[in-house]
């Protein structure tokens, strides 16, 4: 092991695949980055997990250089930058490390166990984190010797391209962990985002959502899976990649959304699409979104016309991209 004058800053706990993910988006983005296995194992199984690793590492950013996002000659200079340490070496690494983010097995079990290695061995001004998708950070939180420094962090797959990063903290995370945290993932080119402890964070809540209505279409026979992926690709999803969810309430009305959820709730199922208290509030204090000045945003003292063109702009960039849109026709036509 190398003295800890040049440890990495950053380890990822748990050498499964949202921990070689991590590790690649650090390796990308030119840091290095330990990837911590605490299991105890024989040599000869340490080796065999450390080679696992290596291979998918090094697959997967050779998958980047086959479509042409990095070149070829980087793949190896990538991956040298990801160093493997198994559980004789961890607590060395992990006294160095800045960042940790923990990635075991999703029970209380594991991440307890993982926890008490951290809470050993990490420095107090180490930020902790856990990547876990489904146990709250108010649950983790009582793991962690000092709270105040820990936090959720979860990660979409894959972890080295998707650059959202959901951040989720409990009453206890200080302010400035938080803003650290933040500008240590915007540094690898990472966008954070911060939501409360709530199950599903603010993606997988949403997607479960479209995922289960669009199986739910199919077992009605109202669509096919083919007719529905056609559908959300090129319309739902290309308008919510050009609008974020809220903007686009904001930007058709609260109004539209109010009728629409009235008529499906009634036509449909009432539990699945009554709209929550907030929207007939908003509807009945006059707050419609754009055209109104106000919504769920503020456009007091905003160029109406300069936003409007924005948004057809990102919609455009949309088209162009799913090679969608067509110059207008030079003939007239018969």
């Amino acid at each position: 092991m190398a003295n800890e004058a040049v440890l990495p800053r950053f380890a990822a706990v748990g050498a499964g695949r949202m921990g070689r993910g991590i590790a690649i988006a650090f390796a990308y983005a030119g840091r290095r980055i330990s990837l911590i296995d605490l299991r105890p194992r024989s040599d000869d199984a340490w080796r065999r997990l450390r080679d696992e690793a290596r291979a998918e590492i090094e697959a997967s950013l050779s998958g980047l250089a086959q479509l042409g996002v990095i070149d070829a000659s980087q793949v190896e200079r990538v991956a040298a930058r990801i160093e493997f340490v198994n559980a004789a070496a961890a607590p060395q690494v992990l006294a160095a490390a800045e960042l940790v983010f923990e990635g075991v097995p999703e029970t209380m079990e594991a991440k307890r166990e993982a926890f008490e290695h951290l809470n050993r061995h990490c420095r107090d001004d180490a930020i902790l984190t856990s990547t876990t998708s489904s146990i709250l950070v108010t649950q983790l939180a009582a793991l962690v010797r000092l709270p105040e420094r820990f936090l959720n962090m979860h990660w979409l797959n894959p972890a080295y391209v998707i650059p959202v990063v959901e951040l989720s903290c409990h009453p206890g995370t200080d302010a400035t962990v938080l803003a650290r945290t933040k500008a240590l993932m915007e540094e690898i080119g990472k966008l954070p985002v911060v939501c409360g402890a709530s199950p599903g964070y603010i993606v997988p809540r949403l997607q479960a959502l479209v995922m289960n209505e669009a199986a739910r279409m199919i077992e009605e026979g109202s669509a096919t899976a083919e007719e529905i992926d056609k559908a959300t690709r090129y319309g739902l999803g290309l308008r919510f990649a050009a609008l974020g969810v809220v903007e686009f309430i904001d930007f058709g009305g609260c109004d539209i959304l109010h009728h629409a959820s009235r008529e499906m709730s009634a036509s449909l199922d009432a539990g699945r699409y009554t709209a929550p208290a907030i929207v007939g509030r908003m509807v009945e204090q006059g707050r419609l979104g754009l055209k109104s000045g106000s919504g769920f945003y503020d456009y007091a003292g905003r160029d109406v016309a300069a936003y409007r063109r924005d948004v057809l702009s990102r919609t455009l960039g949309e088209l162009r991209h799913a090679g969608l849109w067509r110059a207008p026709a030079d003939e007239t036509l018969p």
